[in-house]
């Protein structure tokens, strides 16, 4: 018998407030040598969504904070999970931009998103340790990996895994890119299980491309000059490289984590990627079945969100997963046994990918 971690556990946060394309209507853009884009904003819009797929996102209330929406996502899969959230050997959340208010768009790290989550969840077990970790979007997909080995080690029996982010208050308003970013929470339980066959996570894989491509995503001023002497730093992105990076690397990524097990693409029932951009994604996938020469990829192998949730960042992939596992997306629910693999790719730049066997 070996020990291995399963996911018993779902939850998240998906905000109320619809923000739609044509909601951007009224809005300028600039480009990021601080010129206003003389195309009319109906135009940009239009093109955005032809290139992105995405036809509107969530965006939080002013009251709510990251650690709200980690709250909520967790609640929701202790809930599901039913377990006893004292029982909890770590406590770790996935995030990029701290505990964001919005009267502050400054990042603030101290205290730590986890922290004030396990406060929140009235946890008092000290040995509950709480930690963040910052991975860019692959965030909350690196912190699943830490958890299994916590618990493969003996170290740990259970353990909370929330990805949360508030992409729209970082997002500069003149920047096209930000009718990409969106808000939002999930989280997953995890719990060491004996199986005589290998289930839940059986294996992954991650690499870091720093050395050239650390830049492509990072903080900068508005491309508005009159904001950006406000000197407060938005997200920033190079929208054409990374797409180009991503495209080369994430397709090896998931591969060389199937190689380690000696599985095929044939293999795998679902393909949940970070929804960052939908027709990036399709790229992606296609170029991952053509590394396996195999030109028509199967119609419901990849399930989607971003049309109408955007990208939320570390939230997407375990927002895909639950409402995967709750039967809320339209697509064939995972059976026993049924492989999915599970990847992102961001800031860093990093790519990672779980393999999930379902228990």
């Amino acid at each position: 018998m070996s020990i291995y971690s399963v996911i018993t556990g779902t939850g998240s946060c998906i905000p109320e407030k619809v923000v739609k394309n044509e909601d951007f209507l009224q809005n300028e853009f600039y480009d990021n040598s601080g010129e206003k884009i003389a195309t009319p904003t109906s135009q940009i819009i239009e093109k955005f969504r032809e290139i992105t797929t995405i036809e509107s996102r969530r965006h939080v209330t002013d009251e709510q904070s990251t650690s709200d929406l980690a709250k909520i996502a967790a609640e929701r899969a202790i809930e599901s999970s039913g377990i006893d959230r004292e029982e909890l050997d770590y406590v770790i959340v996935a995030h990029n931009f701290g505990e964001t208010h919005a009267d502050n768009k400054r990042v603030s790290v101290l205290p730590i998103v986890s922290a004030l989550l396990k406060q929140k969840l009235g946890i008092r077990n000290p040995g509950a340790v709480a930690y963040d970790i910052l991975f860019g979007c692959p965030g909350w997909i690196q912190a699943l990996i830490q958890a299994d080995y916590y618990i493969k080690s003996g170290d740990a029996k259970k353990v909370l895994v929330v990805g949360a982010d508030i992409l729209s208050r970082i997002s500069d308003p003149y920047d096209r890119d930000s009718m990409i970013y969106a808000d939002g929470a999930a989280a997953v339980v995890v719990e060491g299980v004996e199986s005589d066959v290998p289930v839940g996570i059986i294996g992954h894989n991650s690499r870091s491309d720093s050395l050239e491509f650390s830049q492509m995503l990072s903080m900068g001023y508005s491309y508005n000059h009159q904001e950006a002497e406000k000197k407060e730093y938005y997200l920033k992105m190079n929208g054409r490289r990374l797409y180009q990076y991503a495209l080369e690397f994430v397709p090896e990524t998931i591969k060389a984590g199937l190689d380690k097990l000696n599985l095929h693409i044939k293999d795998i029932e679902k393909v949940l990627l970070h929804q960052a951009n939908g027709k990036m994604d399709d790229a992606i996938i296609k170029r991952l079945y053509k590394l396996y020469n195999i030109k028509k990829v199967p119609e419901d192998v990849m399930p989607m969100t971003i049309s109408w949730l955007g990208n939320s960042s570390v939230a997407t992939v375990p927002t895909l997963f639950d409402l995967l596992i709750r039967g809320e997306l339209d697509t064939k629910l995972p059976e026993k046994d049924d492989l999915l693999v599970l990847a992102s790719v961001g800031a860093g730049m990093s790519i990672n990918s779980i393999v999930y066997k379902m228990p």
